[in-house]
């Protein structure tokens, strides 16, 4: 008899452990989501930055070639 209430109880417990809490899990994948959207943003925003320093640096170094060629013209 011990053993079926323990039975009884054991699938009692695990019955409730598997009821279904649709809104306790929309909440928790929706803040997953939310966080992926953010990292997601937050790397979008960096590669951006370095992009456009990388094309800043890129431009500054050409316009010091050109004043240099523009100098070594002028020299000559």
């Amino acid at each position: 008899m011990k053993k079926v209430a323990v039975t009884v109880a054991v699938l009692a417990l695990g019955l409730a452990a598997c009821n279904k809490q649709e809104a306790a899990n929309n909440a928790a994948d929706t803040n997953v989501e939310n966080a992926a959207v953010t990292d997601t943003n937050a790397a979008n925003a960096e590669v951006t930055a370095n992009a456009d320093n990388a094309l800043n640096a890129t431009n500054a170094t050409d316009a010091n070639a050109a004043d240099a060629n523009a100098a070594t013209n002028n020299a000559q």
